[in-house]
């Protein structure tokens, strides 16, 4: 059995997918030939090394320092001046955009998108998948894919797709594959196809593009594609095989290790929550295993940086890394982050100091209010007294956190979004950088009963309803409150002006050592 794995565009190009390399460690152990590409990383390279015309002052500049920005980036230097840093990032992307231009795509370093074509429509998929040469990567992938399909003898081809940001280029692989090798196999699998498949809409799991794709996975898939393919289907547990990228020159001064501890929540209440209303179960990585992997990983792959993909990682884990911090073969800790929740654990000075120690650059925080009956009222599980004692314990021992608040949830106002503005403002010291989102409603939420429910997007793939707000706080009032009062706080505008651009959470950990002694 021949399979190939693909990641395919456009997803933000400053790591290697984290999916791809479990699958082939479990497929490999069973006597499966497995090729792994990053068409994603492959194709940003492909759109830079094209050469279109300049004709206003910006684009000649980016094109002239195409090179120098991209070794910029390359180099850990940089991450010391966000204003340096932001000029490689903005005139990278300048020539990416240009070149969607060019065949009218609306093209960034993390999104993808057609005027004609919705990644929310399934008829519309099937469009692009038919009109696969209008692709702006088409004549990238088409030449690649064949290459890769005749040196390694493909029978299956398996696609990754996690973001909506991938999806219409995903389809047009599948739509050139389809014409060209009718024979392949292709199966479809990842996050953003495992919601698909778990939708109230499709309750019973059925392959919503039968006749271009023939299987559709929902899940973690180191399991349930070898059974898919007829090899051996006993459940197993293989350390990641990275080896298939690291000759890739990612938008990173390093190589940044994906990881995942487990699957799922730990948590799993917060009635915002896609992993709720998806009822996804939590899978843990024993500690151990988690322990054993990362050292392993650290030593093969010399990474610059860790990135636990954890919806949160648990107090076990983040305790046996304080305990047994990943080293590099000088015996040195790696720098890590990840996303957690605000625990007691955390309010322990000395622990985050042993945190620090162990590589821990920055955590990642979801407190999303900064009022005590919004937070009840979602089953958050978050005390506000606790968080006043974690986010001085993380400051003191020199970690950088990258707090999220989401407005517009149903029991939110305009009072209680002050709230949030005096709470945030309050530990302005403490904060080093904001993520500011406005509540989306899954689809499958236990909140619907409750509410007056209207369409979100037009959309038989849309996977959030809009709702009509039992307060009056719609989407128009929060838009007008974040744009006139909070990103006019002084303070507030100092932590959102951090946010390294475009990258914004992929890149904020490398810029530890200028961040940490900004605020006064």
């Amino acid at each position: 059995m021949n399979i190939l794995l693909l990641h395919p565009p456009q997803a933000k190009p400053s790591e290697p997918p984290a999916g791809l390399p479990l699958l082939a460690s479990a497929l490999r152990a069973r006597g499966c030939n497995c090729t792994l590409c990053d068409l994603n990383i492959e194709g940003v390279h492909y759109l830079l090394e094209q050469a279109h015309p300049a004709t206003d002052t910006w684009s000649k500049r980016a094109a002239k320092n195409r090179q120098r920005n991209l070794e910029a980036l390359n180099n850990p230097a940089t991450y010391d001046n966000l204003s340096k840093y932001a000029r490689a990032v903005t005139d990278i992307n300048k020539l990416i955009d240009n070149a969607g231009k060019a065949c009218g795509a609306n093209v960034s370093l993390a999104n993808y998108g057609e005027k004609n074509l919705s990644p929310l429509k399934s008829e519309e998929l099937i469009q692009a998948a038919a009109d696969y040469r209008k692709n702006l990567y088409y004549p990238f992938f088409s030449k690649r894919l064949a290459s890769l399909i005749e040196q390694h003898s493909i029978e299956s081809v398996g696609i990754s797709l996690n973001f909506l940001s991938q999806a219409l280029c995903s389809f047009a692989i599948i739509g050139y594959l389809r014409e060209h090798y009718p024979g392949i196999r292709i199966i479809l699998g990842g996050g953003l196809v495992t919601t698909w498949l778990q939708s109230p809409h499709n309750q019973n799991g059925q392959n919503l593009f039968s006749g271009l794709v023939d299987n559709m996975v929902a899940g973690p898939g180191e399991n349930l594609l070898p059974e898919l393919l007829g090899l051996n289907s006993q459940h197993a547990r293989f350390c990641p095989d990275y080896s298939d990228f690291l000759d890739y020159r990612y938008l990173s001064p390093g190589f940044v290790l994906p990881y995942a501890t487990s699957t799922g929540c730990f948590w799993r209440k917060c009635l915002f929550c896609p992993e709720t209303s998806e009822q996804n179960p939590y899978h843990p990585v024993t500690c151990a295993t988690v322990l054993q992997e990362v050292q392993q990983l650290s030593e093969q792959t010399s990474p610059s940086l860790i990135h636990f993909l954890d919806n949160a990682v648990s107090p076990a884990v983040l305790k046996g890394l304080a305990d047994t911090p990943p080293t590099d073969r000088n015996g040195t800790p790696v720098p890590w982050y990840g996303f957690v929740r605000f625990t007691k654990q955390l309010a322990d000075v000395d622990f985050c100091r042993r945190l620090r120690a162990s590589g821990c650059l920055m955590l990642k925080l979801g407190l999303e209010s900064g009022s005590q009956d919004v937070l009840n009222e979602m089953e958050k599980g978050i005390d506000l007294q606790l968080v006043r004692k974690v986010l001085p314990a993380l400051h003191q021992a020199g970690i950088m956190t990258y707090v999220y608040l989401l407005f517009g949830t149903p029991g939110e106002s305009l009072a209680e979004a002050r709230q949030t503005m005096a709470f945030t403002s309050e530990f302005h010291k403490e904060i080093t950088f904001l993520n500011l989102a406005i509540f989306n409603l899954p689809l499958g939420s236990p909140q619907l009963k409750d509410l007056d429910i209207q369409k979100f997007y037009e959309g038989d793939l849309s996977i959030y309803s809009d709702f009509k707000h039992p307060r009056g706080w719609a989407r128009k009032e929060i838009r007008r409150f974040l744009d006139n009062e909070f990103r006019r706080d002084p303070k507030l505008l100092r932590i959102l002006q951090n946010d390294p651009t475009l990258f914004t959470s992929n890149h904020a950990a490398l810029f530890h050592n200028q961040l940490m002694g900004y605020k006064a």
